[in-house]
């Protein structure tokens, strides 16, 4: 020991950030190991290294008795005052004993503990380093793969992509960079593991908090995420700062924002919704790109049924069910969508009005239903949507523009009836019209001459 290796620990001290005092008590403890494996009968030894020299000493401790015993660190007390008048029984004296080669064996001892110490060192500082990490995203560079497990060079450390945290039908090539979302951080015997995923809703999360500095500054909230990693992805935002959109705000301008983040998902879709305390608004905004007509509260259980236009149905519902899925997900309620022809056919209307008069707070507000145009229900119709999840499965009567040549209209429902209501123009009319086809039997107040000069016109 010298200078010099009191110098490199210092060095260590600094750039490892293991402290000297540390490193110089572990050398201690292994070179007193070292001393006893040569010296079977220094039960009592003592290893001292000077803090500014370097310098090592071996010290035995003798214990001061009366008369010998079994313990052969010891010695009587009129030896011990030949010493120093001083010691009494009981009293430790420590002799130097350091052996004459001694600082070879320390040497050596010193560096394969200070190897050992900074080796244990780095592992404690990774682990702590990526402890605190837990639950953010990082970067990383695809270093191998091994029997459907992916390794993540995190820099420091190497992470684990296991199979049932990878994106369904994804790809990952080596030396390729991706962005994963940091699982789980724990202590090994061979290290700190570190298990990352890329399926995990955290994961758009982050991404949206790196791309969007509303969100990463608090002005706008991430209220829920549904996510079925690799497909589609739902998400709820919130702003209380009524000057902002929050909706727009994620999607950025011209969608540069939100297509950065599909971009880091490999085409993931994902839908951005308004997040509102009030149900219905909540459940009506969670079900898009669908349009609702109306959503009915049924219990306190948190169940609700939504009626939604007839062609909408299926988008509604989505693929294999996938929207409702997601929007029953994002909101925690259990949905139960029907169209408007199912709803208008159930026996027990009233009942499911009363169900929710009786569980929602109407204090929230209702949402406004959705106004189909005649011209909308006839696209809708001519693209003969497809009906899902025990919807009716017959076809939706087909309403055109183009053919008709005689016009019937069922008055028999209605008092009074103002001509400026009837939209003439939507209809092709040809050029008679027979006026006999006109049910007016129940109506008293039409007049018959203002209908022709109508027509006429």
């Amino acid at each position: 020991m010298n200078k010099e290796l009191i110098a490199a620990i210092e060095q260590i001290e600094r750039e490892k950030g293991i402290s000297k005092e540390t490193l110089l008590e572990t050398i201690e403890a292994a070179l007193i190991t070292a001393y006893k494996k040569n010296f079977p009968y220094s039960a009592n030894a003592r290893v001292a290294i000077d803090r500014d020299s370097g310098e090592v000493r071996v010290f035995t401790r003798i214990t001061v008795v009366d008369e010998y015993g079994d313990d052969k660190d010891e010695i009587l007390l009129e030896d011990a005052l030949d010493i120093d008048p001083n010691y009494k029984v009981g009293d430790i004296i420590e002799e130097e004993v350091t052996p004459r080669n001694f600082g070879r064996i320390a040497a050596q001892t010193a560096k394969q503990v200070v190897v050992q110490r900074i080796r244990e060192a780095e592992r404690s500082v990774i682990f702590e380093e990526f402890s605190n990490r837990e639950s953010e995203i990082i970067t990383g560079i695809v270093q191998r793969q091994n029997r459907g497990t992916v390794f993540v060079n995190l820099g420091r450390t190497e992470a684990v992509l296991l199979a049932s945290e990878q994106i369904n039908g994804e790809k990952y090539h080596q030396n390729e960079r991706i962005k994963v979302y940091i699982l789980e951080v724990k202590q090994t015997n061979k290290g700190p593991q570190v298990t990352v995923s890329r399926t995990h809703p955290g994961l758009v999360k982050r991404l949206f908090e790196l791309e969007v500095p509303e969100i990463y500054e608090g002005i706008v909230e991430i209220k829920s995420i549904a996510r079925e990693a690799g497909s589609r992805t739902k998400l709820s935002v919130y702003t209380k700062d009524a000057n902002i959109d929050a909706v727009g705000t994620c999607v950025g301008q011209r969608g540069a924002r939100v297509q950065n983040i599909v971009d880091d998902l490999r085409g993931e879709k994902i839908d951005i919704v308004n997040w509102s305390k009030d149900p219905k608004v909540y459940i009506s905004n969670a079900l898009s790109p669908s349009a609702v007509v109306a959503v009915y509260i049924l219990d306190d259980d948190r169940s609700a049924m939504v009626v939604v236009p007839n062609h909408q149905l299926s988008l509604a519902i989505g693929k294999e069910g996938q929207n409702a899925r997601l929007a029953a997900k994002l909101t925690g309620w259990k949905i139960d969508i029907k169209s408007q022809e199912q709803f208008d056919q159930l026996e027990n209307i009233d009942e499911i009005i009363a169900l929710d008069e009786a569980h929602y707070d109407s204090s929230f507000g209702d949402i406004e239903p959705v106004v189909e145009t005649a011209e909308e229900e006839a696209k809708a119709q001519d693209e003969s949507a497809e009906v899902a999840e025990g919807a009716d499965q017959e076809q939706l009567d087909q309403t055109t523009t183009g053919d008709t040549e005689d016009v019937s209209i069922d008055m028999t429902e209605y008092e009074e009836v103002d001509l400026e209501d009837i939209d003439i123009e939507q209809y092709d009319i040809v050029e008679e019209v027979d006026l006999d086809d006109f049910e007016l039997d129940d109506s008293e107040s039409v007049n018959i001459e203002d209908l022709e000069e109508y027509v006429e016109e």
